[in-house]
């Protein structure tokens, strides 16, 4: 495969939900999400899509008010696809985009892909002591 053959898309009508939530529904960071969250969140997000003609092969979104912050979630490519920059290449497209530019933070939460998001200028906290956070792990499990 030839990363030519690939085509990233921030146009909402193209990203294959049930794709996107079948990924995510079994990763580390949102196992068992249910389809409606997948949904909404996509909604209220910049939405950033991968695809190999009509399929959706990776994805990310970006959680911002477009002025001063974002959070960067969700980023995948699906295995079969991976060893050929797309994860690169998303990246740039989410910081090329028009309406993430100037903002005073931009955070993300990796488990392993630390060497990635470094080359875009991702690093750890500053002043972590500063930051906080609500976490409630089993949200999804509660959801019925």
């Amino acid at each position: 495969m030839s990363p030519n053959e690939y085509a990233i898309t921030t146009d909402k009508l193209r990203m294959d939900l049930n794709a996107i939530h079948a990924f995510l529904s079994q990763t580390y960071w949102s196992p068992g999400v249910p389809l409606a969250v997948v949904k909404k969140a996509i909604e209220n997000s910049l939405a950033f899509g991968v695809f190999r003609g009509q399929e959706q092969v990776g994805f990310a979104r970006v959680v911002t008010d477009k002025a001063t912050f974002a959070y960067l979630a969700d980023v995948y490519v699906l295995e079969a696809h991976r060893g050929q920059g797309l994860s690169k290449r998303l990246l740039e497209a989410i910081h090329a985009h028009e309406e993430l530019q100037g903002l005073r933070r931009f955070l993300l939460a990796t488990k392993v892909a630390h060497g990635l998001y470094a080359q875009f200028g991702f690093k750890e906290l500053a002043n972590p002591s500063r930051m906080m956070e609500k976490w409630n792990p089993n949200t999804y499990n509660q959801a019925s």
